[in-house]
């Protein structure tokens, strides 16, 4: 979220003598086994005859509604005598309080199970807290202060991990105003921590890790140095590391059984949850944790402009996520590269996987990136009943950026003698340190001025941003001594085809693609194959020995049910799909002094 550091320094100024005119929170797990905190919501200073209570409704870093308020129950509220006061409801997520004195105390029950960056979870083990899913606000009190008392079981070795300003009493923390709290997550635990000084500038700054998980300290202790290493890539990168508030950035994990798989982008710290333990997937987890701290300057400093200001009472929509997630996602890998934690070669292996993906469905054929970034809404952790056709429809923003990410990284290096370092650099400066949100016209005015070149700026923008016009992956690959080939050549395929086998069915778990063989058959979503060729699929080993028979271009029979009835129909076979990046020296091919020089001024380390 965007806040300047100014309106921070003014409001921590004279927080006390603004304390009538402020938000206080006290939060209690007295039932914790079953999921609950007790939240206690004191407004004072009211002006307004009726105080209108909320529950918001969307969160920071996510795009979809998620209806908070369903959490919440119990609710009840008094004046500053103790006195009953009346409650209405005008819509699910309000609470209208009237009758008043100037001052309103509201208490309510908060469910939470979902340990995650967007929900709150509450057990005898944790009380993991994301603002929005937490505390009710109120309107006009957007500008004033919130201060939040925790009131931990004193059985249990519990610490707190917030980017909330602390507060000289105990286990109290404070906001300057409503964004910056809704942005603050909290995790309470019994965590280990680890903290280290960066030197940036001229300015010393602390980087904090605070680790709820099960695995022992030495496992601990190598994770942070990972962590470290990217920290170090990611200040190289960008130029220099944002100026933290309050001098600090803090990483907040949960690694936990019964956590999910995210992470969560905040100003001054992330959320990072995982069910996969350091023992067995420390790698797999640093993914996560170099995307969300690439975020601490793409997203939250260098942001666009219609998501200023986050607005938590209705979904959020942004045609510049391709950049602001995808090409974070693009960063996060190649910073994982730089480091060390990927090899060059399973670098090029993750690169062969987004290709993939976006190559292999047709939503790219038709949709831009700009279009796929103002679906977010429908698909950000969004929760529907009914089917859709995204599968023909849609490609992520994430995967779309990520790959637009690569091909202008490339562009710049093999043709302007630059790279997307400098780009991001560029933007920093002018508008993430500053923090002076962006549109897609200035995007490209830096991009112009980066390479001294308006018609490539306009250019780009034009065919790869606000049109669907696909850049040549084969020849960028190959100027950096890669090559973009197929995975499985010559072996035939159904196309993308995941099936759910049970018996003697085989049944599709998904749509088919626009033009696949099964598309072209008339199969779709749980439909079952029962005959390929005229044999019966039990398993996916006996579709993989059928398929091994045949060669693409072969025509075969399909028998299969659909909603009870029996169809047959005549499928031809293609070659796999499937796509691989590989180093043009395992190829057979020489790898040229000038594709070297490029290769290693892209993957090595800067810090």
């Amino acid at each position: 979220m965007k806040f300047l550091t100014c309106l921070l320094v003014a409001s921590f100024f004279s927080l006390e003598l603004l304390a009538q005119t402020d938000t206080r929170y006290t939060l209690a797990f007295p039932n914790a086994v079953h999921h609950e905190a007790q939240v206690t919501a004191t407004f004072s200073g009211i002006k307004a005859p009726v105080l209108e209570a909320r529950m918001a409704r969307s969160s920071p870093g996510r795009y979809a509604l998620h209806e908070f308020a369903k959490n919440v129950y119990t609710v009840k509220a008094e004046d500053s005598k103790g006195n009953q006061l009346k409650i209405t409801r005008p819509n699910p997520h309000q609470w209208n309080v009237s009758g008043h004195d100037g001052t309103v105390k509201i208490t309510y029950t908060l469910f939470g199970d979902r340990t995650d960056g967007t929900y709150a979870s509450i057990d005898e083990t944790h009380a993991h807290l994301n603002a929005p899913a937490t505390f009710m606000y109120a309107q006009g009190f957007e500008q004033k202060p919130s201060f939040i008392k925790f009131e931990l079981p004193a059985e249990k070795n519990w610490t707190i991990a917030t980017q909330l300003k602390p507060e000289n009493q105990p286990n109290t923390y404070s906001a300057p105003n409503f964004q910056y709290l809704m942005d603050s997550p909290v995790k309470i635990a019994d965590m280990m921590w680890r903290e280290w000084q960066v030197q940036d500038k001229g300015k010393t700054k602390t980087i904090r890790f605070a680790l709820h998980h099960n695995g022992t300290a030495a496992e601990f202790d190598k994770y942070v140095e990972e962590t470290r290493k990217i920290v170090k890539e990611g200040q190289a990168a960008f130029g220099e590391l944002p100026d933290f508030d309050f001098g600090n950035y803090t990483f907040i994990g949960c690694y936990m059984s019964h956590a999910a798989g995210d992470g969560m982008e905040h100003r001054n710290s992330t959320i990072l949850t995982s069910p996969r333990p350091l023992k067995t997937s420390a790698s797999d987890n640093l993914g996560t944790v170099s995307h969300e701290f690439v975020h601490a300057w793409n997203v939250e400093r260098i942001r666009p402009k219609n998501l200023e200001p986050f607005n938590f009472a209705d979904a959020n929509m942004s045609d510049a996520l391709w950049f602001a997630e995808g090409v974070t996602n693009y960063l996060d890998d190649l910073l994982l590269c730089r480091t060390g934690a990927l090899s060059q070669e399973d670098y090029a292996k993750t690169i062969g996987n987004s290709l993939n993906y976006f190559l292999l469905l047709p939503g790219k054929n038709s949709y831009s990136p700009v279009e796929m970034s103002i679906q977010a809404p429908f698909v950000d952790a969004a929760r529907s009943v009914d089917p859709t056709n995204r599968l023909n429809t849609y490609v992520s923003y994430y995967n779309y950026g990520d790959v637009l990410g690569l091909a202008l990284d490339l562009m710049l290096r093999s043709r302007y003698n630059t790279s997307l370092d400098a780009y991001m650099q560029l933007l920093w400066q002018t508008y993430g340190k500053p923090e002076k949100p962006y549109d897609l016209p200035e995007l490209e005015q830096a991009l112009a001025q980066l390479t001294k070149n308006e018609a490539f700026a306009s250019e780009f923008f034009q065919k790869h941003v606000y049109g669907h016009v696909l850049p040549d992956f084969n020849d960028l690959l190959r100027e950096a001594g890669f090559e973009l080939r197929a995975a499985k050549p010559g072996e035939a395929s159904l196309g993308y085809a995941p099936l759910s086998f049970s018996g003697n069915r085989a049944t599709l778990q998904t749509g088919t693609i626009l033009d696949s063989p099964l598309y072209k058959a008339g199969v779709e979503n749980e439909d079952v194959l029962l005959k390929l060729a005229g044999k019966t699929l039990k398993s996916d080993q006996d579709l993989k020995s059928l398929l091994k028979k045949h060669k693409p271009g072969d025509t075969i029979e399909l028998e299969f049910e659909q909603r009870g009835q029996r169809k047959t129909a005549k499928i031809t076979l293609i070659e796999n799909p499937a796509v691989e990046v590989v180093a043009i020296e395992k190829t057979g091919k020489p790898l040229t002094d000038k594709a070297k020089q490029l290769r290693n001024g892209w993957l090595s380390p800067k810090s």
